[in-house]
């Protein structure tokens, strides 16, 4: 993934993870020992990003700060958008356009683990002529989680 951005949201209120999320961003919850978010970010490294902006929202943003830092020890490039109040998707994703210019880029939800990375998504859009590409999941019930 030569010259591909990442783009990870790191915000949303977490409310259906409370108690959990009264006191920090859902994505730093361990999973595994590690937060979720540092699986997304290792993820995105494995796959060739090596530039990332995280998207904060307003749940604690300096304790991802503090927590990342500056992301070499994770070898990767990290530079911090503040977003607030989560306006949505696609506010976020909009939030990063200066960062992205017009570069190709990877969005990463910090609250999902794939648990067989995004490599091989990569490789298939990287070899086809779209212009994008989206990942989607079944679940029993989509209307808890809004619609594509």
């Amino acid at each position: 993934m030569k010259g591909v951005k990442g783009v990870l949201l790191h915000g949303g209120h977490g409310t259906r993870l409370r108690p959990l999320t009264h006191t920090g961003p859902k994505q730093l919850i361990k999973v595994a020992g590690k937060p979720v978010s540092q699986w997304c970010l290792e993820d995105l490294r494995d796959s060739g990003v090596r530039e990332v902006a995280i998207i904060l929202g307003d749940i604690a943003p300096l304790r991802v700060v503090e927590y990342y830092a500056d992301g070499s020890w994770l070898g990767l490039e990290i530079t911090y958008i503040y977003q607030g109040y989560p306006y949505g998707l696609a506010h976020a994703i909009y939030c990063a356009k200066d960062f992205v210019g017009d570069e190709p880029f990877v969005v990463y939800l910090g609250d999902n683990i794939l648990f067989e990375g995004i490599t091989k998504f990569v490789e298939r859009f990287e070899s086809s002529d779209a212009d994008s590409q989206i990942l989607l999941a079944k679940a029993p019930n989509p209307q808890r989680f809004g619609a594509a």
